[in-house]
């Protein structure tokens, strides 16, 4: 199993039509070969001091897949060429970690 954790800053003001945008591509994704999950989220704040500061312009998407394969062509999909360009405009910068189990 590959884990993936992808870190997108937006440009301030964006993030409801960002959302707007993940919520078309999600099916999409899901349906993939190899997709066991793909979870956009927001951050949320505990209220707990060693909690980072919530980031009011990002979209944290997690991710897991079968195998490095899967995610590959994940990542080649004609959906996310698609979504990529959709979203060009709101998108600052993207950091994407990808891990697997020890």
């Amino acid at each position: 199993m590959i884990y993936v954790v992808a870190t997108i800053e937006l440009v301030e003001g964006t993030r409801e039509a960002f959302l707007a945008e993940q919520r078309h591509l999600l099916p999409l994704v899901r349906a993939e070969q190899g997709c066991i999950e793909y979870v956009p989220t927001v951050d949320l704040s505990m209220g707990h001091p060693p909690q980072a500061q919530p980031r009011e312009h990002c979209v944290t998407v997690q991710e897991k897949w079968q195998s490095l394969d899967h995610l590959k062509a994940h990542a080649a999909a004609q959906h996310m060429a698609d979504f990529r360009a959709k979203t060009k405009q709101m998108v600052k910068g993207v950091k994407v970690e990808v891990f697997q189990p020890i």
